[in-house]
């Protein structure tokens, strides 16, 4: 098929066209899909499209009036696509819906650990043959409360990694399993006995209606003055602004993003010789206790194999009139 292939970055650009290897012809477009951009898939019969791209309904029906029978996700997360539309218009949706839990798991507790032992802050000021360590003091992660919200399969190693560190692991899911218990020596609570409890809360659950701002300000007053809060996940489950309110007032005492919910249209991409127009992540950017990365989690040699070649494997699947298996379908 060809295929045009949105949001196309520099480091997936080789990788999806050896896994292609002539089985499907690649439009790579640097630009997000959007109604300004969409007019860029004539000609093909297929998309695909990265976290930031949008495929609500106007652009869906744009893509329809193309002749795109399919949309191919490079992303586990689908909150971008508007999947009524997509099932009302006969589009088929597949997304990658496991690429590297350990990617991601690993650079949660990278932003832990750096967080906590001021990593940035250190290698800053040796730089300046600055070798003094006042300020630098970080904490035992051994013994400490780790609060994990939602253990899909990127909670699940991060309880393992934890565990290893021994921390003792408080998680909640909507699916609370008895046997995780035991296999990674953790307790199921509430989110509100969670936030109580935990010294650090990561966030690893999908972008829905009912997890959108799950971290409030109702739930930031609940939580250990100066705990630890972690998100690689998706921007909008913490609400930015509540969140900033928190760190001002010393309640978070470390923060780490890996996303941000405005972060379409700002990350992945070089603003270095622009001014910054979001005034929420500037202000993040002023704190000290704050390690922002521009969701880069995903971003290992494995995790890139297995993205385009689930992709790939998703476009071989429906050219030869077949259903994927890892298609998205409206329950």
């Amino acid at each position: 098929m060809k295929v045009a292939v949105f949001s196309t970055h520099l480091f997936e650009k080789t990788i999806l066209q050896q896994a292609s290897n002539g089985k499907h012809e690649l439009v790579l477009i640097p630009a997000p899909l959007s109604v300004a951009s969409v007019m860029l898939a004539q000609g093909c019969e297929a998309v695909s499209i990265f976290v930031n791209d949008d495929a609500s309904e106007a652009v869906l029906q744009k893509l329809n009036e193309l002749g795109i029978r399919y949309i191919v996700l490079r992303s586990a997360g689908y909150n971008n696509v508007d999947i009524a539309t997509a099932d009302k218009l006969g589009i088929k949706v597949a997304r990658v819906p496991e690429y590297s839990p350990y990617a991601v798991a690993e650079h949660t507790v990278a932003l832990m650990l750096a967080l906590n032992r001021k990593l940035i802050k250190a290698h800053n000021r040796v730089h300046d043959s600055n070798f003094t360590l006042d300020g630098l003091t970080g904490f035992d992660m051994h013994g400490k409360t780790a609060g994990i919200i939602g253990l899909g399969k990127i909670g699940r190693v991060v309880a393992k990694i934890l565990t290893g560190f021994g921390c003792h692991l408080l998680a909640t899911d909507p699916y609370p399993n008895p046997n995780l218990e035991k296999e990674l020596n953790l307790s199921f609570v509430d989110i509100d006995t969670l936030c109580l409890r935990s010294d650090i809360i990561t966030l690893h659950t999908p972008l829905t209606e009912e997890t959108k701002y799950i971290i409030n300000k109702k739930r930031i007053d609940q939580m250990k003055k100066g705990v630890m809060l972690i998100n690689t996940s998706r921007g909008a489950l913490i609400n930015t602004r509540d969140v900033i309110e928190g760190l001002k007032s010393c309640k978070i005492g470390y923060l780490g993003l890996d996303v941000y919910e405005e972060e379409k249209g700002l990350f992945f991409e070089d603003h270095s010789t622009e001014i910054l127009q979001d005034d929420v992540i500037a202000r993040l950017m002023t704190f000290p206790n704050v390690l922002i990365t521009s969701h880069q989690a995903f971003l290992t040699d494995t995790a890139l194999q297995n993205i385009a070649d689930t992709t790939i494997d998703n476009l071989s699947v429906f050219a030869a009139g077949k259903s994927s298996p890892n298609e998205v379908k409206i329950h």
